[in-house]
């Protein structure tokens, strides 16, 4: 689950990170009272939606003024009408795609002078099984390009769960980015409280990008970025209540509350899978013969009639979807229970698009007999090659 950057701040905050004093605003009637209770005498307005690279991003409507969703401004009055004119419009970003993200909430805060931009981050490397902090000296740019174009600014350190976060990771990072002075010291205590909210706040990811030095020598947040664990969220109650559903894609967020796992993407052929290992050879061997996957579907192994049922229907409420197909090798989870899910929901939504089931495993012949008997138009097809061969051709023609 990812929150807002103004709701990261604030969490940051609560453990003594220096972040900047800043105002939400949720309506545009909001936005003059919350510049004004901010001291300037610069003030930086901030579209606030889930997607990196804000600042370069545009919006589709010529009414919302210059470009960019990050702008500064020199009175209360500038501020506000920038927050308006953002609000309630469209922006795109590299990371939003074409259809962009629609921006509710605006942050407005104090500025900063800025001396040095840096990069800094924490994240969970799967590779160690260990929490890594990741920095470099060239912040404000997307990471992804540092790492092709100049790998060798990054530093990558692993700490060990068994001593946790200790000083001397702090000094390490402060050396490899150039502080020097009183900022070492800082550095040391800013990754300590860093380190200490991403565990007790199960976090997945923690970026500031950029962590800036002021022209006064001093360490600041100047943006944060935070994603957390949602295995771990029903420990955090207060974390819960900062999501922003507007910012889910409806589909995803519908699954979720069948704890189906679903994740929707661009192509044409939804897939209806249990495992994830299975799920993933299935888009795979989907693209091999042509086409493109619409969506990641895992059912999981104890799925009910019920839980299948909403997933055929999360699938086919997917305009994009053209054509679906419907992959279980039933090991705990039974052939017949996903047959039955299948046609309970076909005759609840109806079916408009090819529908191909491949079954194998544990009831397979008493499955395939529920949806020979169904009277439903289905390709039944012998394996997973079959079927992926099968839904393509009946997509493609």
């Amino acid at each position: 689950m990812n929150i807002h950057e103004y709701q990261a701040k604030a969490l940051l905050r609560e453990y003594g990170c220096p972040v900047s004093d800043g105002r939400v605003v949720l309506n545009a009637s909001e936005a003059k009272t919350a510049a004004g209770e901010l001291d300037g005498p610069l003030w930086v307005v901030k579209a606030q939606i889930h997607a990196g690279g804000r600042g370069k991003g545009s919006f589709k409507e010529a009414g919302a003024g210059e470009k960019g969703g990050v702008r500064l401004a020199k009175s209360v009055e500038e501020a506000a009408e920038q927050a308006k004119l953002m609000l309630g419009n469209t922006l795109v970003t590299h990371q939003t795609g074409p259809a962009g993200k629609q921006v509710n909430r605006i942050y407005i805060e104090d500025g900063s002078d800025i001396s040095r931009e840096l990069y800094l981050a924490l994240l969970v490397d799967r590779g160690s099984s260990r929490i890594s902090i990741v920095c470099s000296t060239e912040g404000g740019m997307d990471i992804e390009e540092v790492a092709e174009s100049t790998p060798e600014k990054i530093l990558n350190i692993t700490i060990d769960p068994a001593t946790g976060y200790l000083p001397y990771h702090g000094r390490r990072v402060a050396f490899s980015l150039g502080l020097e002075g009183g900022q070492v010291k800082q550095m040391v205590k800013l990754l300590g409280q860093l380190y200490s909210a991403f565990v007790e706040k199960d976090m997945e990811m923690l970026e500031i990008n950029p962590l800036i030095v002021m022209e006064d020598g001093n360490l600041k947040v100047l943006d944060a970025k935070v994603g957390f664990d949602g295995n771990a969220l029903y420990k955090h109650a207060d974390i819960m209540s900062l999501r922003d559903e507007t910012e889910e894609d409806s589909k995803e967020l519908e699954a979720s509350k069948y704890d189906l796992n679903y994740i929707a993407l661009d192509g044409e052929i939804g897939c209806m899978v249990n495992g994830a290992g299975l799920a993933m050879a299935t888009m795979d061997i989907i693209k091999l013969y042509g086409a493109e996957p619409a969506n990641f579907l895992d059912v999981g192994g104890g799925a009910t009639k019920e839980k299948v049922t909403e997933a055929f229907k999360i699938i086919t409420s997917d305009k994009n979807v053209k054509g679906i197909l419907v992959n279980i090798f039933g090991g705990i989870m039974r052939c017949d229970v996903i047959a039955e899910g299948v046609i309970a929901a076909v005759k609840e939504v109806g079916l408009q698009v090819p529908l191909v089931v491949r079954l194998e495993g544990t009831n397979v012949d008493l499955g395939k007999k529920i949806i020979n008997e169904s009277g439903l138009d289905v390709i039944a097809a012998d394996n997973l090659s079959d079927g992926a061969e099968k839904i393509v051709k009946a997509v493609k023609g």
